[in-house]
């Protein structure tokens, strides 16, 4: 398994870390465009509970920042992780990634400022984009395609799964067919798509995950975040577990999967993530996954 950790040791030399960058975008899944509330499973921040904000913490609409907020805000990133990591002197050390709700929900003229402004800052090496498939129009890739000349940029897609009728249940608000479309145009375009899988969505089966994956890997995704559910206080998921509990993968479970995704993941395929972090104030379940040092360990004797 190449893990991210390997590709850019390779390719640049160097471990680089990701500055997770909350530049106010909404979500056409929350502001009514598709729907409201967002995916079930989605936090406040929008799955961007570590990332860099310069909003007030009080603030109730999101508005997206100005270009002249983006250096300020990797700056502050970056102080951020300077107790635990040491910049290689002279280089490019980070990933400029944009990480809060839908990062390309917004006028390509607007998403060019921004993305310029990360791209162009000396210390990033690498901008990546988290969004949705259902947001990536042909303005958007065309957008990305001409930044991709200056630096490499990745597109994260969030598929989760590709069973509609589970998505539909935490209110995905598109088809599979979908994350399709907007791979293939990604890949035509030689933009680096990486794929978020969710593992432990209720009422599926572990074949119905490794399905998800395998189909990942056929769609010639460049990379793939595999992440564990976590049930996050305020979440709508969570009152329904509350309401009616589902099974929550065990730790043994997760290691399981883990173990056969490992056997079907090409060798050409970049795996960014293997399971994740949730907010220990926010987390509900799964409980063990709060011993980090134990999990990471455990997967490294599973993928090493």
């Amino acid at each position: 398994m190449q893990t991210l950790n390997k590709y850019l040791k390779n390719e640049y030399g160097r471990k680089l870390y990701k500055l997770a960058l909350d530049a106010g975008f909404s979500c056409p899944n929350r502001d009514g465009f598709i729907s409201y509330g967002g995916c079930s499973f989605c936090s406040e921040a929008g799955s961007g509970d570590f990332a860099e904000s310069n909003l007030s913490a009080n603030e109730t609409s999101r508005s997206i920042v100005s270009s002249t907020d983006i250096p300020d805000m990797i700056e502050n990133a970056k102080t951020r992780l300077s107790k635990k990591f040491r910049p290689t002197e002279g280089e490019a050390n980070y990933i400029a990634y944009f990480q809060s709700f839908t990062n390309t929900y917004a006028p390509v003229d607007k998403l060019r400022e921004l993305y310029e402004a990360a791209i162009n800052h000396p210390d990033i090496a690498i901008l990546s984009i988290a969004t949705r498939p259902d947001c990536v129009s042909d303005e958007v890739i065309s957008l990305i395609k001409e930044l991709n000349k200056i630096k490499p940029v990745w597109i994260e897609l969030g598929l989760q799964t590709i069973r509609d009728d589970i998505a539909s249940s935490f209110n995905r608000g598109y088809k599979t067919e979908t994350y399709d479309d907007a791979v293939r145009r990604l890949n035509k375009a030689g933009i680096k798509v990486i794929t978020h899988v969710i593992l432990g969505l209720p009422n599926e089966s572990e074949e119905d995950m490794l399905l998800t994956i395998k189909h990942v890997i056929d769609m010639k995704s460049w990379g793939i975040k595999l992440q564990l559910l976590h049930l996050l206080k305020g979440t709508r998921m969570a009152k329904e577990y509350e309401e009616n509990p589902f099974h929550i993968l065990t730790f043994d479970e997760y290691l399981n999967l883990i173990s056969k995704a490992n056997e079907i993941i090409p060798d050409d395929m970049v795996v960014h993530r293997l399971t994740g972090d949730g907010p220990r104030s926010l987390l509900i379940e799964p409980k063990w996954s709060t011993d980090k040092k134990r999990v990471l360990n455990a997967i490294n004797k599973i993928i090493n």
